[in-house]
């Protein structure tokens, strides 16, 4: 049983606080994760997050998230969308009234769970005081129908249900990496230079503004970004304006482990980015482990 990650990368890394927009009506973000810039304060007199806790949140949000895709137009209804998502999730939600203006299917489908999740929980006191939160590894299919692992974060307010955050898939020839462990079994905190460089990175990278490698990283040769870039600046493409939280942890290697997603500015919701990201020890080079493009 893993559990994981100590956040200070959903805090320390820069995160648009997007509030996503229909075409034209802005939908409101009612709750978010921590702010960018600080570092997750201890809140003692909370109740510890455990694992099966958590498990058993994510089973939950999966449950409502699958009841929800039954309602007729859920997409439209702004208090159903609130209540699943935040940030580049939320975002997923509102692109979807864009499909149904385009006349395409939904883009998002029910999620069957094979298997236990993983999950990877911060240390207790490194929980923010705004809320908790924690990223897990599950198998269920993907929008083609193929059963594959993905990775997903999930943050709560105090007193409020779990949301998701940002989910991806992994890349067919990847796999998730093993953490680095501290003396009781959590992962360790994340490097939150390179994260904030990686983020840089990919926001240059996917904007075309400055020289690749400014960040001192560079994405690697066989990235699913590299490949897609072309194809995707031919269609009505809009720049990323930001991110959303950057969740990640200390590889067992000595590595870095990043997920997070790019989004557009609230006023031209147009396509969101979900990225999972290794940074091997001593290495400048970004590999993606799974990338997910929702538009």
């Amino acid at each position: 049983m893993a559990l994981v990650l100590s956040l200070s990368g959903c805090g320390v890394v820069s995160r648009l606080a997007a509030r996503p927009a229909d075409a034209p009506t802005p939908t409101p973000v009612t709750s978010q994760p921590p702010s960018s810039g600080t570092t997750p304060t201890p809140s003692p007199a909370k109740a510890a997050l455990t694992v099966p806790q958590a498990r058993q949140a994510m089973q939950e949000w999966v449950g409502k998230y699958n009841a929800t895709l039954k309602k007729r137009k859920w997409w439209r209804q702004n208090a159903g969308l609130e209540a699943l998502f935040i940030e580049a999730a939320l975002h997923e939600g509102v692109i979807e009234r864009n499909h149904e203006t385009f006349k395409w299917k939904p883009g998002h489908k029910p999620i069957n769970l094979t298997g236990t999740p993983t999950i990877y929980l911060p240390r207790p006191e490194q929980q923010p005081q705004i809320g908790d939160w924690f990223i897990a590894q599950a198998t269920y299919k993907d929008t083609k129908g193929h059963a594959r692992p993905h990775v997903l974060a999930f943050f709560r307010s105090p007193g409020q249900p779990f949301k998701l955050a940002v989910a991806t898939p992994i890349h067919w020839v990847q796999r998730m990496p093993k953490p680095r462990l501290d003396a009781d079994g959590y992962i360790t905190d994340m490097d939150n230079a390179v994260a904030r460089a990686v983020a840089k990175e990919y926001l240059n990278f996917w904007n075309n503004k400055k020289k690749e490698g400014a960040s001192g990283y560079r994405l690697a040769k066989n990235s699913y970004s590299r490949k897609a870039f072309p194809a995707v600046n031919k269609g009505l493409y809009v720049a990323f304006a930001g991110h959303g939280s950057v969740f990640g942890f200390r590889t067992a290697d000595g590595g870095s482990f990043f997920l997070f997603a790019m989004v557009n500015d609230a006023k031209s919701v147009n396509q969101v980015l979900s990225e999972a990201l290794l940074v091997p020890k001593g290495s400048r080079t970004i590999q993606e482990l799974g990338a997910n493009w929702f538009s």
